[in-house]
């Protein structure tokens, strides 16, 4: 299987347990387990366990700065969700904030009543109120928890709530240390606030673009120390509102393990760098030298380079005798071994809409001037609520969209609810991993096939929550 390459034309977005980190919690979503009396073969549902959408206050610039206001997921910086494969979340949400919130799992392949699209497949939780999200992830992996509801995605997320959800496997390939990175990054005012919402501005361009990133919510770049020669999976994944970055790996030889939170044939990313648009995800395995000291850094690719965390080796060196090459995680024998593409249904999706940029006047753009809840479209049509879906599959049938980006910026979008292959231009083949999210730049198109085995309607959405929030997003109907 060859290398996937980030640069190569002409598949746009292709590319070539023991502890958390420090000061990431973990919300333990135990099993559900038969009491005495229940009848035999069946379990009781345990009580859910709770977690609270509030404001709180977190330190993102440097003292003498005040701390700012935002808004969490539970009392952790980051919040880190994690189970084994085949056990149930059972997950109380609370939403003590002022404005509507639901909860999508980014990634997951879930039964559509708890997909967490506040508006489509939920009502979203009112301030106040709660809601109870049920189910039992069918695959193993590393996935995103963002706040999507309908017209009003952009804020919670924006002012902090967001969380990842990590499935471990049944047979993990042995590390000595997993650690969950969540990317983010905020836009704050000089005095250390966030800035206002609900710019029309943003939502018709690039998006909320924060002034400052953080790693797990803390300040960057994050410092993380192993014991010389330390096997580590690194869980990486984009949960800014907008911020599409590259990152490269700085005297480290990262191995890609998994891409969207499925397994893939490990590879190194070509030039050390890697695309990471806002809903990727990426399982990194990589091992630290044996002597102890400086190891590496892992960098964002803004500006001069924006360092996100330095790896450093520190501490007795663990032994090396007998430890495997670094090798591949175990497949998943749920998905299926190839897409037949003869019978499939097939649909043509051209994306409008937004400012765009003044070739002549770079960095100049044309005012947008029309209704803010219509401001991007998908086959002429901005994704409402209420709106018949684009198209309507028999649950098993093969789709294949393609999918063309007509407007100024580069777009990133999600499928929910499946997972996809990304196909050569000429139908021919499509690239060795699954995805859920794939970025198209601008005057450029992308084909995508998948499997419509999930029951429900499902959005294909943009990741660029303004965008989302605007209009760039439509569903599908799987009978």
């Amino acid at each position: 299987m060859r290398n996937p390459d980030p640069t190569a034309e002409p598949a746009p977005g292709s590319f070539s347990r023991r502890e958390l980190f420090a000061g990431s919690a973990a919300l333990a979503l135990m099993p559900r387990t038969a009491a005495a009396q229940a009848p035999a073969g069946k379990a009781p549902p345990s009580e859910p366990k709770s977690i609270k959408a509030a404001p709180a206050k977190l330190r993102l610039k440097p003292e003498p700065a005040p701390e700012t206001a935002v808004w969490r997921l539970g009392e952790a910086e980051a919040p880190i969700l994690r189970v084994k494969l085949g056990e149930a979340i059972r997950l109380r949400v609370e939403n003590g904030t002022d404005k509507p919130l639901s909860l999508h799992w980014h990634g997951v392949r879930i039964v559509n009543a708890m997909d967490g699209v506040g508006g489509v497949t939920q009502e979203p939780i009112k301030p106040g109120a709660s809601f109870t999200y049920d189910f039992t992830p069918p695959d193993a992996g590393s996935f995103l928890i963002r706040a999507l509801v309908v017209g009003g995605s952009s804020e919670p997320s924006g002012r902090g709530i967001a969380g990842m959800l990590i499935v471990d496997e049944p047979s993990p390939p042995p590390v000595d240390a997993d650690l969950a990175l969540l990317v983010q990054d905020w836009r704050l005012d000089e005095a250390g606030a966030l800035q206002p919402f609900g710019q029309v501005a943003f939502a018709a361009a690039a998006g909320r673009l924060g002034s400052v990133v953080t790693l797990n919510g803390r300040p960057i770049p994050l410092a993380l120390d192993a014991r010389p020669g330390s096997r580590l999976r690194l869980r990486l994944a984009n949960a800014c509102n907008a911020r599409s970055l590259r990152i490269r790996f700085d005297g480290l030889k990262a191995y890609v393990a998994a891409v969207d939170g499925q397994p893939t044939d490990t590879f190194e990313p070509l030039k050390a760098t890697l695309p990471f648009a806002p809903g990727t995800r990426y399982d990194l395995l990589l091992d630290l030298p044996a002597q102890a000291g400086p190891a590496g850094t892992i960098t964002a690719l803004v500006g001069q380079g924006l360092p996100l965390a330095t790896l450093t080796a520190v501490g007795e060196p663990v032994a090396q005798s007998g430890r495997a090459v670094i090798g591949s995680i175990p497949e998943n024998k749920r998905l299926p071994a190839e897409i037949r593409l003869q019978s499939a249904l097939r649909r043509e999706l051209v994306l409008t809409g937004g400012v765009r940029p003044d070739k002549a006047k770079p960095g100049a753009e044309t005012p947008y001037a029309g209704d803010p809840a219509k401001i991007w479209q998908i086959n002429g049509a901005s994704g409402a609520a209420g709106a018949a879906p684009l198209f309507s599959v028999k649950r098993g049938g093969v789709v294949v969209l393609s999918i063309r980006n007509d407007t100024g910026f580069i777009q990133s979008l999600h499928l929910h609810g499946h997972v996809f292959r990304l196909l050569h231009q000429l139908d021919d083949g499509w690239e060795p991993y699954w995805l859920d999210t794939v970025q198209i730049p601008e005057g450029k198109s992308a084909q995508i096939a998948f499997v419509a085995d999930n029951p429900g309607r499902w959005l294909l959405s943009a990741t660029v929550l303004e965008r989302f929030d605007t209009g760039l997003w439509t569903s599908f109907e799987v009978s």
